[in-house]
């Protein structure tokens, strides 16, 4: 039977919303050695207001890095990851060198239903034509079509240009199976876009669906443009450029989009209070990361720093992903490496969750530092039972979801919090 601790309190949601109880309750299971495995910690719908005030808890994945090269070959360096939602988990695109034989870009996927454990690696795409295919953004359409934005080196000028990849199943691209070898045949246009011909679009597009709002911005045949393309050039830096398409494969440029020298490498669009929000992700190859708002996708605010390296192991960031799971964003994947050459990258993982405060008899205040996926954290105190009260915070890590809750944890014990949901 389940351990259950109550508390009776309604409490305020992030939002202002009421809640009911929380509890934490214990599950049968083996925790960690030196601490206890809470579950239930993930984050809950999109909430605009902690990304404008950039009050964010994100709680680094235990497991550092989530996803390391593979070591059967003596090329290792993989990152651009971009994590597609499923119906029963994640498909996780990502590229480079994945324990290859030769220093040529590839793409990759596994499958993943909770980030807890990770299914066995494919080869989708190989470079073909090209040196190098890489810099992934997928998406994955309601019919079950996937669509693929990838990087391919060199073009007629020795720059990069994207490429579109469509599978009707994920199990076909571009009419052969995977792998499927990349040509000049997978281009993209973008007409209007002024230079495009010696444009260097490297690692920095990106592709949204997002019939709903473009319908009305149609293309001169009358076509709606369902599909955004955002991207950055090389050879005209400073800006975030958009164009769209009905067909994902071509394009007429709109604009600029954002003014920066960062790079950008996904967007997502969320629904708050009945408004549509858009989230986009960028990084420079150093040491941060930055996010951007916007209302309508074709303009976005000014950028905020989101995240800073954990160590010398991810202190060159050269890469990000949102993880989302319908109107829940969990978490960012990120590529990272320990030297400026970044050919030694890997994959590290940092989750937004409710923030945990377990404080003891003794007063001695422990925070969990650490998380194991998107939904669970650790928490570390040693050997013994540990007796006192544990805070619940949501995932802006300020606002209290409950009165502290009376707890004795058991050593290597395995909770879940159970938080009702805002309403």
């Amino acid at each position: 039977m389940a351990r259950v601790w109550w508390v009776g309190l309604v409490v305020l949601g992030v939002g202002g919303a009421s809640l009911g109880q929380v509890r934490i309750e214990q599950m049968p299971g083996q925790g960690p050695l030196d601490g206890v495995e809470i579950h239930g910690v993930a984050a809950g719908a999109f909430d605009e207001g902690i990304w404008q005030a950039g009050t964010l808890h994100f709680v680094p994945d235990a497991r550092s890095p989530l996803i390391a090269p593979r070591l059967a070959g003596v090329f290792r360096n993989i990152y651009a990851p971009s994590a597609v939602d499923v119906p029963d988990g994640w498909r996780v695109f990502y590229g480079a060198w994945d324990g290859v034989h030769t220093p040529n870009d590839r793409i990759y996927s596994l499958f993943t239903a909770d980030f807890i454990d990770l299914g066995a690696r494919r080869t989708e795409i190989e470079h073909g034509e090209f040196t190098h295919v890489c810099n992934v953004n997928a998406l994955r359409q309601i019919n079950g079509t996937f669509r693929m934005i990838c990087t391919t080196y060199p073009d007629a000028h020795g720059g990069n240009k994207p490429a579109c990849f469509v599978s009707p199943d994920g199990e076909r691209w571009n009419g052969s199976p995977a792998p499927h070898a990349a040509s000049r045949k997978d281009w993209i246009t973008i007409d209007g876009y002024p230079g495009f011909e010696h444009a260097d679009i490297n690692g920095m597009n990106v592709l949204l669906h997002d019939p709903e709002d473009l319908r009305a911005d149609s293309a001169a045949d009358g076509k709606a443009d369902a599909y955004r393309l955002f991207f950055c050039d090389f050879k005209a830096g400073g800006h975030v450029y958009q164009a769209l398409s009905a067909d994902c494969c071509e394009f007429r440029y709109v604009g600029p989009c954002l003014d920066s020298r960062h790079f950008i490498n996904d967007v997502r669009k969320f629904t708050h209070a009945g408004k549509p929000c858009y989230l986009m992700a960028l990084h420079a190859n150093t040491g941060a990361l930055w996010y951007a708002l916007s209302s309508e996708g074709m303009q976005f605010g000014s950028e905020q720093r989101m995240a800073e390296p954990l160590g010398g192991d991810d202190r060159y960031m050269v890469a990000v992903g949102w993880v989302t799971k319908g109107q829940h964003l969990l978490g960012f994947l990120y590529g990272a490496g320990p030297i400026s050459a970044l050919t030694r990258n890997q994959i590290f993982a940092r989750w937004l969750q409710k923030k945990l405060v377990f404080t003891d008899a003794n007063g001695k205040v422990t925070e969990t530092t650490k998380a194991l996926g998107p939904d669970r954290q650790i928490l570390i105190l040693g050997r013994e039972a540990a007796e006192g009260t544990l805070e619940v915070f949501a995932e802006d890590g300020t606002t209290a979801l409950c009165k502290p809750i009376p707890v004795k944890l058991t050593p290597q014990g395995i909770y879940r919090l159970v938080v009702p949901a805002r309403r």
